[in-house]
């Protein structure tokens, strides 16, 4: 990654995130309870733009969608598509690999209530931004809920009304990428049945015939 894998580690630019982790180190000693990076294939043809860490997942493990309950779907999604080595996403030193695909998320830090203020999810724009200008090759995006979406086009400068969110859409964006959507594979979004495994893969049907 550029210079911005650097500088993640060390931002303090949201005070109630920077905080919260504060408070995290103290108590989980043995949490990453840092901002989390990027995971995945550093030339991937495939963003993957998720929410924020979730605290006991991507917060504890340093790996975005890592050792809680969203990522069963979206680790066991990419194994089946020959996106990941193996299906489940256990901690960060589990050996497991992507190819083609890369993950990140909108929010860097774990939010309070997993829920980022609407500052704390443009300050940290920055990093998505750069993060896609850093890499081209990197055709088709995929963003996981309405909040990755709208960031997604943040980053690329782009107006919210350019492109409404849907489950399902695909969007072709102004410099020939194209933008896929999905519900996020959330607990509460899988439980119910607003996501289900059969329509979380008819994405990425969608998405390998972009590619």
């Amino acid at each position: 990654m550029p210079a911005t894998a650097t500088t993640l580690l060390e931002c303090r630019a949201c005070p109630r995130l920077a905080g919260f982790l504060a408070d995290c180190r103290r108590t989980q000693p043995s949490y990453f309870a840092r901002p989390v990076p990027p995971f995945g294939d550093p030339k991937a043809s495939l963003l993957i733009v998720g929410l924020a860490p979730g605290y006991n997942g991507a917060n504890r493990t340093g790996r975005p969608f890592t050792g809680d309950y969203a990522g069963v779907l979206l680790y066991s999604t990419l194994h089946r598509f020959g996106y990941a080595s193996r299906p489940q996403s256990v901690s960060a030193d589990d050996g497991l690999q992507l190819s083609g695909c890369r993950i990140t998320n909108a929010v860097k830090c774990v939010p309070p209530e997993n829920k980022p203020e609407t500052g704390e999810i443009k300050t940290c724009n920055r990093y998505l931004a750069a993060e896609l200008a850093a890499a081209p090759e990197a055709r088709v995006i995929l963003a996981l809920g309405l909040v990755a979406h709208n960031a997604v086009l943040q980053a690329l400068t782009l107006k919210r009304s350019a492109c409404k969110f849907a489950h399902g859409a695909r969007h072709v964006l102004p410099d020939g990428r194209i933008l896929h959507d999905s519900y996020h594979c959330s607990r509460y979004n899988t439980q119910t049945g607003r996501l289900t495994e059969a329509g979380f893969h008819a994405v990425f049907d969608a998405i390998r015939s972009d590619l």
